[in-house]
């Protein structure tokens, strides 16, 4: 089978997207609000290695506090602005949750994560996509995520986006917390730079 190269601002429809994330999951996939098929390459070891920690630490906390569900970087969430997007670790309050249908939650579903991490990879940098991940967390709180955490191991820096506020950004945190939205969550971002 030949490989295919999708150009950059390819476009697709929702139905047409629908269709390629369930052919053979052969990549891992996102649709802009303007319909624009996004492509992300698999991860090397050093980035699944991160992302497996990050999930890991989330799922433990919310294991033992049972307040929503957490999800890895394969679940697609279909935003408000109709961007289908996959944060590589999200969380949703259990109330919020439970709020959607079986069909909604077998799908992809129509909500937008309560909590967002996105770790930039060494491909990211490479392909200068620093700027699109940024654009990505933004998104994020348009559509109405209160907490993200944009995670660059490489330059060990934070950018955390909180609903209706400046972006802060942390240079060398040995620790981030959840703050209200994630009570008692802190991460050791140890494992991660």
């Amino acid at each position: 089978m030949e490989a295919i190269a999708i150009p950059q601002g390819f476009r697709v429809t929702t139905e047409q997207f629908a269709q390629l994330a369930s052919a053979e999951q052969l990549a891992r996939m996102e649709l802009t609000k303007d319909g624009e098929l996004i492509v992300m390459s698999p991860t090397g070891g050093e980035a699944g290695r991160k992302n497996f920690n990050l999930y890991l630490d989330l799922g433990n906390w919310n294991r033992q506090t049972k307040l929503g569900e957490a999800f890895d970087s394969s679940t697609v969430f279909v935003l408000p602005n109709g961007a289908r997007r996959s944060p590589d670790v999200s969380w949703i309050r259990l109330e919020r949750w439970n709020a959607l249908t079986l069909k909604e939650k077998q799908g992809f579903p129509p909500i937008a994560p309560d909590f967002a991490i996105e770790l930039v990879s060494p491909s990211d940098l490479k392909n200068q996509r620093y700027q699109d991940l940024q654009a990505k967390m933004q998104e994020y709180l348009d559509n109405g995520v209160k907490l993200g955490w944009l995670i660059e191991p490489s330059a060990r820096t934070v950018e955390i986006y909180r609903f209706g506020q400046q972006v802060e950004i942390l240079d060398n945190p040995q620790t981030l917390f959840g703050e209200d939205i994630l009570p008692e969550f802190v991460l050791d971002l140890s494992n991660i730079f």
